[in-house]
């Protein structure tokens, strides 16, 4: 057996049979390195969690990337371009491509005997993934979108719903404003107010507030017929990709494919305060795991100077029986990364359950309309489990480096003498 492990083993015992100083020291490290760990792991779930459970949302009403007409300028509502074009099935044969659908908006007025809400229609096409808005969905159904005649259904927000006090198969009367369908004396186009009826199908709620409040689902042929477009117009394209982390890549890919008349942005450009926001949120994270590792790490100094100094007189004896300063050293830094194992398995225990509770039964309720989630969010990631473990035991070994070196400067007669 090596003979500083085994010395260290020894000291370990020695400490749990024996009423030693150190006892209480030792045990209130150990406690360090478990909080310190449970701490990070919780962090780094609910910070993933929750910066998952936005995106998710945002990318329900967006997709992640889309392609319009550079005449838009940031408008709410797009341009016209042919849905006939030579580029999708290339877009659509990119890897990472899930899926490409049509889509067009409009502002508009709902207007009831009592009150007004102004909202963005969503047109929508035959091919559009309802997966999002059906998972989120509180009461009614989806309306089918129809090519021929297009459908009078929409979906509305639980926001909107309670603010203008109505129920699904409630009418509606929605307000546009549009150009003129012909053109004046002058040859100029006018604007006229138009007005749809529509009848609410069904109702969802995201709890995302900025988009729950504006957002309505409707048939992209209303859109059409508003904007007197023709069947083969819309408002553009919206791509949805398999890995959110190959967005960036994947919106220059589709740029070098549409030509100049037409322009891909991703949901981050298009949504960057949020995106910004989500960002931030890193930066917390960091912060905290930087202070638990520091805790720790302080912890598990003060217990090997006390160890150190409670075997004072081994370290002599060790030095006259002719160890070298390495040896002994090392004898310390087995017992260390002993206790270290001893907290970080006790922190991924409490830690790793404290997010599978959370996570399985949202114990944690938060209010929706300040976090845009209804309960603590949890998205574990073992690769991050895995960093965050050695993380903790590199950076708490290399602070017991500096504390081991007091062996350096302890003398053998006066160890001794000590004693």
């Amino acid at each position: 057996m090596n003979t500083e492990y085994f010395i260290a083993k020894r000291i370990i015992r020695g400490r749990k049979r024996e009423k030693k100083v150190s006892r209480p020291t030792v045990r209130i490290a150990i406690a360090g390195v478990a909080i310190g760990l449970t701490v990070m792991i919780l962090t780094m779930g609910i910070v993933k969690g929750f910066q998952l459970s936005i995106k998710d949302k945002v990318e329900g009403f967006n997709a992640d990337i889309q392609i319009n007409s550079v005449d838009n300028n940031n408008s709410n509502e797009p341009s016209p371009i042919s849905k006939n074009q030579s580029f999708l099935p290339q877009i659509k044969a990119l890897p990472g491509v899930n899926h490409v659908e049509v889509y067009a908006a409009k502002i508009g007025v709902i207007r009831t005997k009592t009150d007004n809400e102004g909202v963005l229609l969503k047109g929508i096409g035959s091919d559009y993934d309802w997966s999002f808005i059906k998972k989120n969905l509180v009461k009614g159904s989806v309306f089918s979108a129809n090519d021929s005649a297009p459908a009078t259904g929409i979906v509305i927000s639980k926001t909107i719903a309670a603010s203008l006090d109505v129920d699904t198969g409630s009418k509606l009367l929605i307000f546009f404003v549009t150009h003129s369908k012909d053109t004046d004396s002058r040859g100029q186009y006018g604007v006229e107010q138009r007005v749809k009826t529509f009848y609410v199908k069904g109702i969802y709620n995201t709890g995302f507030d900025e988009f729950d409040r504006k957002v309505v689902f409707a048939d992209i042929g209303q859109v059409q017929n508003l904007n007197f477009w023709k069947k083969d117009q819309v408002g553009g394209f919206e791509v949805s990709c398999a890995d959110f982390n190959d967005v960036d890549k994947l919106e220059g890919s589709i740029n070098n494919l549409i030509g100049e008349k037409l322009q891909a942005q991703s949901i981050k450009k298009i949504n960057s305060a949020v995106f910004s926001w989500l960002q931030l949120q890193n930066t917390n994270a960091a912060i905290i795991l930087i202070l638990m590792a520091v805790v720790s790490a302080i912890a598990m100094v003060s217990a090997l100077i006390v160890l150190i100094l409670e075997n004072t007189n081994m370290i002599g004896l060790l030095k006259a029986l002719g160890s070298t300063n390495f040896s002994i050293q090392k004898i310390f830094l087995l017992d260390g990364a002993y206790l270290i194992a001893w907290g970080m398995f006790l922190g991924n225990v409490i830690g790793l359950s404290l997010c599978f509770v959370q996570g399985h039964y949202g114990l944690i309720k938060l209010p929706q309309e300040t976090y845009y989630v209804s309960q603590v969010p949890i998205y574990l990631n073992w690769q991050y489990i895995v960093l965050l473990n050695v993380g903790c035991f590199l950076s708490c070994m290399l602070t017991l480096i500096l504390p081991s070196l007091i062996i350096s400067r302890i003398l053998p007669v006066r160890a001794l003498k000590y004693n």
